[in-house]
């Protein structure tokens, strides 16, 4: 089922938690709802859900107005962090709870929700655990047997807020994948909200990035992270350093640093920032006397390496501007600037805590302030 939601507001109290959101979620599409806490994207699902009610706007499914439709009858399913099971059913009587309360001229007969109950627990490969209670359950086995139990009322749309939230790391790792070929096998229109960007970006086809009410960027997962569409998406997708500098006429200096930049070819000694990648730096042994290229311009931002952090294949370098004994000190996160290189390079190099180094964007993102 297709969702189209237009000009939706929302307020609590003075707190503006949506302003004008649109969006368009193609049927049988898995959409994920991102951004930090506070940024709406709860708010979004539970008026998508009909928990909520917009101040203004409009929801649509398959093209019909649902602000006048009551909760139980969109077909909804809802997953949620902490949704918990009724703790005196057994995992059957808990999946089979939606069917036997239906009205009684649609519920079905008990042989049918017997089947149906344990085709749901097979399709979510806990159909051993039917006798078991909820607190015999591990946590990721209990929210399997709730999405089992949203499943059970055949929703035409799943909405699955932070489902993995309350899991610990491996366990989510493993849910994320399963959720992805359930969704896959099963084909219906999902919706889920997370703060976790790995979570969105290897399982949504389309990610929603959501900021202050408002939605910063809509795209599949590799153009959003490929093609940030402004500072806040950047900042948020994965880890990244940020340079102040000033573009002029298609360049933009940096400290100790210049970098082409022909997209703001307009710019007139504008302030610009450069969001850089960890992966995205060079960095080499600092010699004596160099930094100047033949035209006399930086070559490359001088560093002291203060921390090395060496797990697995990457090496995870902190490093400090040289000189800037304030950072240092102070252990300031926005002074300190992080590289990654493969774990063998580093060894090879042998560089060591305490020295002098260079680093040097291969790639960068500008954004001029006050240019769109």
């Amino acid at each position: 089922m297709s969702i189209e939601i237009r000009n939706v507001s929302k307020k609590f109290g003075d707190f503006h938690a949506l302003r004008d959101v649109s969006l368009d979620i193609g049927s049988g599409e898995l959409i994920a709802l991102l951004g930090p806490s506070g940024c709406g994207k709860t708010t979004l699902l539970r008026i998508i859900a009909g928990l909520e009610t917009a101040d203004a706007g409009s929801i649509l499914f398959a093209g019909e107005d649902t602000t006048q439709v009551h909760v139980r009858e969109r077909q909804v399913g809802f997953v949620f962090q902490h949704y918990a099971l009724f703790r005196h059913m057994t995992v059957f009587d808990n999946v089979a709870f939606g069917l036997r309360v239906k009205p009684r001229a649609q519920r079905p007969s008990e042989a049918r929700i017997k089947k149906k109950v344990h085709e749901l627990l097979g399709l979510v490969q806990l159909d051993w655990l039917a006798d078991r209670f909820p607190s015999q359950l591990s946590g990721g086995q209990r929210q399997r047997i709730a999405l089992a139990r949203a499943l059970a009322v055949e929703p035409k749309v799943l909405l699955l807020d932070e489902p993995f939230g309350a899991l610990d790391a491996k366990v989510r790792k493993e849910l994320r994948r399963w959720l992805r070929r359930l969704h896959d096998d099963l084909n219906v229109t999902s919706i889920f909200v997370t703060h976790d960007q790995e979570e969105a970006l290897e399982v949504a086809d389309r990610v929603v990035l959501m900021n202050a009410g408002k939605v910063e960027q809509v795209g599949s997962p590799q153009e959003v992270w490929d093609h940030p569409a402004s500072p806040f998406v950047y900042g948020f997708l994965g880890d990244v350093n940020l340079f102040h500098g000033r573009a002029h006429e298609g360049e933009v200096h940096l400290e100790g640093l210049q970098i082409a930049s022909p997209e703001h070819a307009d710019a007139q000694n504008a302030k610009a920032f450069a969001y850089v990648r960890p992966h995205d730096l060079d960095v080499r042994r600092y010699s004596p006397g160099e930094g100047l290229d033949a035209a006399g311009r930086p070559r490359g931002i001088v560093v002291q390496l203060t921390r090395a952090i060496v797990v697995g294949p990457i090496a995870r370098l902190e490093l400090i501007p040289a000189g800037d004994t304030k950072a240092a000190g102070d252990n300031d996160k926005d002074a300190i600037i992080e590289a990654q290189i493969p774990a063998q390079q580093f060894r090879d190099l042998g560089f060591h805590e305490g020295e002098t180094l260079v680093v040097t964007p291969r790639r960068a993102r500008v954004f001029v302030e006050g240019a769109h």
